[in-house]
């Protein structure tokens, strides 16, 4: 069977930089967009971890908030460098996705 951790992992980083250039916002509301977008496997503990190795990389920051609902919620946004890592994403994946998408569609 076909390991798709490490695909999916890349591919999710991306997806997690352009929810939060639109919104800053939390971890369980990260899952429930990526869910809403097809991501329906995706749970909270795959996310988190990621949310930390970006955090550490500066891409993103946190801070925590109050919630209406128990205790604070720990917010995450889009540094000025996590915009610019973003926007490399972007481009590569134009370009690789279009390279694969070129391979796969070849008449056999």
């Amino acid at each position: 069977m076909y390991d798709k951790s490490q695909l999916m992992r890349g591919t999710l980083e991306g997806c997690i930089l352009k929810i939060l250039l639109k919104d800053t916002t939390y971890g369980y509301e990260i899952v429930t967009k990526l869910q809403e977008y097809g991501f329906e496997e995706i749970k909270e503990g795959t996310i988190y971890p990621l949310l930390v190795r970006l955090e550490k990389k500066n891409i993103i920051s946190s801070e925590l908030r109050p919630s209406p609902l128990g205790p604070s919620r720990k917010y995450y946004s889009l540094t000025e460098e996590g915009q610019a890592y973003f926007e490399e994403f972007r481009d590569y994946w134009k370009q690789v996705s279009t390279s694969v998408n070129q391979i796969l569609e070849l008449e056999e």
